[in-house]
């Protein structure tokens, strides 16, 4: 250790109380966090990129400062889709620590993990206080049964009003409109059990018919439009 010589002519004073850091909420427990291994967690973070033209919802399971499970959810730039795949590989085994300081190839996720760091570290994970915190795998219950992401697409212009094109039940067929011409339901095709259906042998055709669901109001529309079409 060098020293300046400002330093080297002081006298020493001994430190007064030391009482470490403020303990924190992790998993249903109060931890003092001295190093990365005293730290887990299972939250989310939320990033996006200079542009702000995609963005990031990062979701990490770390147990003992480890990080066990990920999920990498991405929406807006193509590229940012492969960016995710590459993240989804590098971060399981790194610490939370080894993972902020890894480049992960896009700002949106390099600003998730940030985020994501934050709320770990400081105890502010969704599992603060819920004791022994979630199992591995507990990140897939966000999508649900058809492992997908939940989404919505909804475009609107002054001049022609909204566009419904993808909800949480699926992509959208057909939004219904009143004798105002204002939206009052849709028919949707649910894509992830479709797509389950098909993988499990089930005619594509008989597959997708049987996937048709509609929400809202839709029986009583008195107009039917294709919302990418009309």
């Amino acid at each position: 250790m060098v020293y300046t010589h400002e330093i080297e002519k002081m006298c020493k004073v001994s430190k007064g109380c030391d009482h470490g850091p403020a303990p924190i909420p992790q998993e249903g427990a109060w931890t003092k966090a001295y190093e990365i291994r005293d730290i887990s967690g299972l939250s989310h973070g939320v990033g996006w990129c200079a542009p702000q033209q995609g963005a990031c919802k990062l979701t990490l399971n770390v147990k003992n400062g480890v990080i066990q499970e990920a999920l990498v959810e991405t929406i807006g730039c193509s590229g940012m889709t492969h960016s995710a795949a590459m993240a989804g590989e590098i971060l399981p085994g790194k610490t939370i620590l080894e993972a902020l300081n890894t480049d992960l190839v896009c700002d949106a996720i390099n600003v998730a993990m940030r985020e994501i760091f934050k709320q770990i570290v400081y105890g502010r994970t969704q599992t603060a206080f819920s004791e022994g915190g979630l199992p591995i795998g507990a990140g897939l219950e966000d999508l649900g049964k058809g492992m997908r992401s939940q989404t919505a697409t909804i475009y609107s212009s002054d001049a022609k009003g909204v566009r419904y094109l993808e909800m949480v039940e699926g992509y959208i067929l057909s939004v219904a409109l009143d004798e105002n011409n204002e939206a009052i339901g849709y028919k949707f095709v649910s894509m992830g059990k479709m797509m389950d259906d098909i993988r499990h042998g089930v005619d594509p055709k008989t597959a997708y018919e049987k996937n048709i669901g509609q929400y809202g109001r839709y029986d009583e529309g008195v107009k039917f439009i294709d919302p990418r079409e009309e």
